[in-house]
C-alpha cells in the first residue's frame, strides 16, 4: 500500500499526541512532584521553626502549662491540616494534636527516634520506622535551650493529602494536553483544505496528463503556492495540448499539401507510360510535373526552415548591414511580377543610410516573404508602400499593400503554420502557407515584434521591429 503524505501527517500527529502524554505521565508529574514536596515541607518547616521558637520552648521553660501548648497545636493542625507533635530526643511524644491530652496514659514512644533525626534533613518522606502504615511528609524543628537541644517539633502530613493536590494538578494538565491536541486539529483541518485536497488533485492531473489526457481539466481555489502551482500546471497542460493538436494538424495540412502533387505526378507519368498521353504532349506534362516537383521541393525546405528556426533559434548569424540597399536590392528581384499587374512600390526610407544589427540573410527572406505576399494579393495597377522609421533604439519597418486585406476571424491565425484564408486560396495556388510561420520565427529569433493591421477589401500591413546598431548610433552623433 502506498503511504500517502496525508497519512504520514496523521501518523505524525498520533505520535505527537502519545510522547505528549508521556511527557506529562512521567517527566512533568516528576517534577510537580518534587516542586509540591518542596513547597509543602518548607511552609511546614517555618511552622515547625516557629512552633520550637515560642510556645514549645516555653513548654521545656515551664513558661505555659501542657494544657495551654496543646490548645496551641490543636489550633495549628486545623489550620495546617497536619498533624503536629512535641517530641523528646529519646522519641517520647510530649504533646500530640491528633489526640487528646491525658497525662494518665501510658507512654508513647517512636522506636530510634534519636538515630533518625541524626540521619535526615529538615524533611523526608517517610513511615518513622513503621510508626504510620503509610508515608507521611515530616518536618522537625528542633528545640533549643542554649545549645542544648531539648526537644523536636514535628509536623506531619499523609502523603495521600499531597498526592491528591498532586493528582488535582496533574489533571488540570492532562485537560489543558486534552485542549491543546482538539485545538491542534485545526492544523490537519488546514492542512487537508490548503494542501492535501489541491495535492490530491494535482496529482490526479499529472496521472491523467501522463496517460495522455491532456485536456483534462482541473480547478484549485487559492492564491498561494498551490493555487499558482495547480495554475501553472493548467497552462502547461493546455500549451502541451495546443502543441499536440498542432501536430496533428501539422501532419494532416503537409499529407494534404503533398497528396496533391504527388497524386499529378504519379498520374501523369502513369498516363505518359501506357500511352494515354501521345508523345507529342509529353512536353506539356512533364512541364507540369516538373512545377509539382519544385512545389514539393519548395513546400520540403520550408519545412526544413521552420523546423530549424524552432529548435536552433539562437543560431543567428547577426551583424551590422545598412538595411536601405537591402530592401532596394530585394524589390528589384520583383520588377517582372510588379510590372506584369502594374504595381507601384512606394519607398519611404529614413536617412540614406540605415545600419541595423540583425542576421542579413534572415532579414531579407523576411522582407522577401512580406514583399512577395503583397504583390501576391495586391490589385492590379495598385501601389504597396515599404516604409522604415526610427524608434529610439528600434528601426520600424512597414510593407503596405491595398489588397483583398484579411479577414478579421483570420488575423490571429495567418502566422499559424500551413493557414490559408478562405479568400486568398484561389490567388495562392502555389503557395505552401508557411511563409508568414518562417517569418514570425525569424523575428522571434531576434527577441523582436511583428504585427499586422488589416481591414478586408482595403489592404494589410505588416510592420516589424529591427534593433539600430551601434555602428548608426556613433555615426549619428
Amino acid at each position: 500500500m502506498r503511504k500517502t503524505v496525508y497519512l504520514k501527517f496523521i501518523m505524525g500527529y498520533i505520535i505527537f499526541a502519545l510522547f505528549g502524554f508521556l511527557v506529562v505521565s512521567s517527566f512533568v508529574t516528576s517534577m510537580v512532584r518534587r516542586s509540591l514536596l518542596a513547597h509543602e515541607s518548607e511552609a511546614l518547616y517555618k511552622e515547625a521553626v516557629q512552633i520550637a521558637d515560642t510556645f514549645a520552648s516555653g513548654l521545656y521553660n515551664n513558661v505555659i502549662t501542657l494544657e495551654s501548648a496543646k490548645t496551641q497545636i490543636d489550633i495549628l493542625q486545623s489550620y495546617l491540616s497536619a498533624t503536629i507533635w512535641i517530641i523528646n530526643p529519646s522519641g517520647l511524644i510530649i504533646l500530640d494534636s491528633s489526640t487528646p491530652l491525658d497525662i494518665t496514659a501510658e507512654d508513647v514512644y517512636v522506636e530510634g527516634f534519636g538515630e533518625l533525626i541524626d540521619s535526615t534533613e529538615f524533611y523526608e518522606v517517610t513511615t518513622l520506622r513503621g510508626y504510620w502504615d503509610s508515608n507521611h511528609l515530616c518536618v522537625y524543628a528542633p528545640i533549643t535551650n542554649g545549645y542544648t537541644v531539648q526537644g523536636y517539633v514535628v509536623i506531619s502530613k499523609p502523603m495521600e493529602t499531597v498526592d491528591a493536590f498532586q493528582n488535582s494538578l496533574l489533571n488540570i494538565s492532562y485537560i489543558m494536553l486534552v485542549i491543546l491536541f482538539l485545538l491542534s486539529l485545526i492544523i490537519l483541518i488546514f492542512f487537508t483544505e490548503a494542501v492535501y485536497i489541491p495535492l490530491r488533485k494535482i496529482t490526479r492531473a499529472t496521472e491523467e496528463y501522463a496517460s495522455g489526457n491532456l485536456h483534462y481539466e482541473f480547478t484549485v481555489d487559492s492564491d498561494d503556492e498551490m493555487g499558482y502551482l495547480a495554475a501553472t500546471l493548467n497552462y502547461m497542460a493546455s500549451e502541451l495540448a495546443k502543441v499536440e493538436d498542432n501536430e496533428k494538424k501539422l501532419v494532416a495540412n503537409v499529407s494534404h499539401d503533398f497528396r496533391s502533387p504527388l497524386t499529378s505526378i504519379k498520374g501523369y507519368s502513369e498516363a505518359m507510360l501506357d500511352g494515354t498521353i501521345p508523345p507529342e504532349m509529353h512536353d506539356k506534362y512533364l512541364a507540369i510535373v516538373q512545377n509539382e516537383s519544385e512545389r514539393l521541393i519548395k513546400l520540403t525546405n520550408s519545412l526544413l526552415t521552420l523546423n530549424n528556426m524552432g529548435t536552433n533559434r539562437n543560431m543567428l548569424e547577426l551583424s551590422d548591414f545598412e538595411i536601405n540597399s537591402t530592401i532596394r536590392s530585394i524589390i528589384s528581384t520583383f520588377e517582372g511580377a510588379c510590372r506584369e499587374k502594374k504595381i507601384r512600390i512606394n519607398l519611404v526610407l529614413t536617412g540614406e543610410e540605415m545600419y541595423v544589427h540583425a542576421d542579413k540573410t534572415k532579414i531579407e527572406q523576411v522582407i522577401y516573404n512580406l514583399l512577395d505576399n503583397a504583390i501576391k494579393f495586391s490589385n492590379k495597377d495598385s501601389e504597396i508602400k515599404i516604409e522604415t522609421q526610427e524608434k529610439n533604439t528600434k528601426l520600424l519597418i512597414s510593407v503596405k499593400d491595398n489588397g483583398i486585406g484579411i479577414p478579421k476571424e483570420s488575423l490571429h491565425k495567418i502566422f499559424d503554420r500551413f493557414y490559408k484564408t478562405d479568400s486568398s486560396r484561389g490567388k495562392d495556388k502555389k503557395g505552401t502557407g508557411l511563409g508568414l510561420s518562417i517569418t514570425k520565427e525569424i523575428i522571434r529569433a531576434h527577441n523582436e515584434n511583428i504585427d499586422v493591421i488589416s481591414t478586408e477589401g482595403e489592404g494589410s500591413e505588416f510592420l516589424f521591429t529591427l534593433p539600430i546598431s551601434e555602428v548608426q548610433t556613433e555615426d549619428d552623433v
